[in-house]
C-alpha cells in the first residue's frame, strides 16, 4: 500500500462520518411546503410563552405572534417570577387588545423544573384545541401558525415541532453554536430520519416551537410527565410517541427565528445546563447508553481537534511521511465540512478556519457539565434531574 492510500485510510473517518451526517440531514421537510391559507372554522391556537427574566426578548416575541396571519390565536405569557420587568412589558402590550393574557406563575413546586412548570401553568389557562409552546427568544413569521395547523391536519399529527433559523450575531455565537447543532444533527439526522424512526429515543422536538393537540397533551399528563427533565421538549416528544401519538419534526427556517444566546458566557451557561443532563436522557440503550454517554460527549470535540493538533505536533516532532499526509488530508476534509456547516447555520464560511476554537469551547462545556452530573443551574435556580426511559406502546 503506497503512502497516499495508507494516508487516505487513516483520514477516512474525518471524511466518511461528515458525509454520512450530511446525507442523513439532507432528507428534511420544510414547513414552507405546507399551505398558508386559513380555512373557516380553523381551531383556536393558544400560544404559551414561558418567560423568566426575558425583558430583552419578550416584546419582539409577542408582537411577532400577534402580527401573524392566523387570527384565531390567543397568546398566554407566563411570567415565571421575573425580576427584570418582563411582566411590565407584557402588561403594556396587553392594553392594546384582548388576545394577550399575562399570568403570574405560582411558586415552583418541589420536583419541578422552571420551564415545565411555567408551560403547565400556561396550558391550564389556555383555551385552544391546539397549544403552541414557544420560547420568549423566538420570533414567529406571519405564516407560521397557519402552516403548522395545516401540516398537522394534512398528516393527522398530534404534535408538530418546528426547527427554525438560529440567528448568530456575535463572534462567539458564530464560532460555537454551529458545533452544538452539528452534534445534534450527527445524533438525530434530518427531519425525515427522525420522523421515520420507530424508537421513542430517536424522537426529538425543538422547545422553541412545539404545536400539540390538547387531547394528546392531556392524555400523557401534560408537562407534569416531564416535570424533572432539563430537555423537556425532547422528553415530551418521546413520551407522546411512546403513548402511540403521531409526532413530527419539521424545518421552518422561513417561519421561525431564534437567537438563543448573545455572549460566550450565555452560550457556555446555556449548553452546560443541558448538553450532558439532557443528552444523557435521550441516549438509546437504557442505563448502559446513559453510562457511556459522558465518553461519547467528549469524543466529538476531541476527535475534531485531533487532526490539527496531530499535524502541528508531527510538523515539529517529525514522523512518517504517510502519517503527516494523513493528518493533512483529515484537516482539509474538516475545513471543507465546517465551511458547509457554518454556511448552513448562516455564519460566514471564513469561520471554518476557527473550527478548533469552537471545539475547545464545546469540550470545556462538556467537561463542566459532566462534572456537575445531574445538578443543573439556570437563571438563579438549581435542579436535580431524574431519569425516565419511555417505552413504546407500539
Amino acid at each position: 500500500m503506497n503512502d497516499l492510500a495508507l494516508a487516505s485510510l487513516v483520514a477516512s473517518p474525518w471524511i466518511l462520518v461528515p458525509l454520512a451526517t450530511i446525507w442523513r440531514v439532507r432528507h428534511s421537510r420544510e414547513l414552507s411546503q405546507d399551505s398558508a391559507s386559513v380555512s373557516p372554522g380553523s381551531p383556536l391556537v393558544s400560544v404559551v410563552v414561558p418567560a423568566r427574566d426575558e425583558h430583552r426578548n419578550i416584546e419582539s416575541c409577542v408582537r411577532s405572534i400577534l402580527a401573524g396571519g392566523y387570527r384565531n390565536t390567543e397568546v398566554v405569557v407566563v411570567d415565571d417570577r421575573s425580576t427584570d420587568g418582563t411582566a411590565d412589558v407584557v402588561r403594556a402590550l396587553a392594553r392594546g387588545g384582548e388576545r394577550l393574557t399575562l399570568i403570574e406563575n405560582p411558586p415552583l413546586p418541589d420536583g419541578w423544573f422552571g420551564k415545565p412548570w411555567a408551560c403547565a401553568t400556561g396550558a391550564e389557562s389556555a383555551r385552544g384545541d391546539v397549544i403552541c409552546f414557544t420560547d420568549a427568544d423566538a420570533r414567529h413569521g406571519p405564516d407560521l401558525v397557519a402552516r403548522a395547523v395545516n401540516a398537522m391536519n394534512a398528516r393527522q399529527l398530534d404534535m408538530l415541532s418546528v426547527a427554525g433559523h438560529q440567528e448568530l450575531g456575535t463572534f462567539w455565537e458564530r464560532v460555537v453554536q454551529p458545533h452544538v447543532f452539528w452534534m445534534i444533527a450527527s445524533r438525530y439526522g434530518g427531519t425525515e430520519t427522525v420522523n421515520r424512526s420507530k424508537r421513542p429515543k430517536d424522537k426529538i422536538a425543538n422547545g422553541q416551537c412545539i404545536f400539540v393537540r390538547r387531547s394528546a397533551y392531556a392524555s400523557i399528563g401534560g408537562h407534569e410527565a416531564v416535570r424533572d427533565q432539563v430537555a423537556e421538549d425532547v422528553a415530551l416528544a418521546q413520551r407522546l410517541f411512546a403513548a402511540g401519538k403521531r409526532t413530527e419534526l419539521i424545518l421552518g427556517r422561513d417561519e421561525l427565528t431564534t437567537r438563543m444566546y448573545t455572549s460566550l458566557r450565555e452560550i457556555m451557561a446555556g449548553w452546560r445546563k443541558n448538553i450532558f443532563a439532557g443528552g444523557r436522557e435521550a441516549m438509546p440503550g437504557g442505563r448502559i447508553g446513559q453510562a457511556i454517554f459522558p465518553a461519547l460527549l467528549l469524543l466529538s470535540p476531541l476527535l475534531t481537534l485531533l487532526p490539527p493538533v496531530a499535524l502541528l505536533v508531527q510538523a515539529f516532532a517529525g514522523g512518517p511521511r504517510w502519517l503527516l499526509l494523513a493528518w493533512a488530508i483529515a484537516l482539509a476534509a474538516q475545513v471543507t465540512t465546517w465551511a458547509a456547516v457554518y454556511r448552513w447555520m448562516g455564519a460566514p464560511m471564513r469561520f471554518a478556519a476557527l473550527f478548533p476554537l469552537g471545539s475547545i469551547v464545546v469540550a470545556i462545556v462538556a467537561i463542566q457539565a459532566i462534572a456537575r452530573g445531574s445538578r443543573v443551574e439556570w437563571k438563579g435556580r438549581a435542579y436535580l434531574t431524574s431519569s425516565h426511559v419511555p417505552h413504546s406502546s407500539r
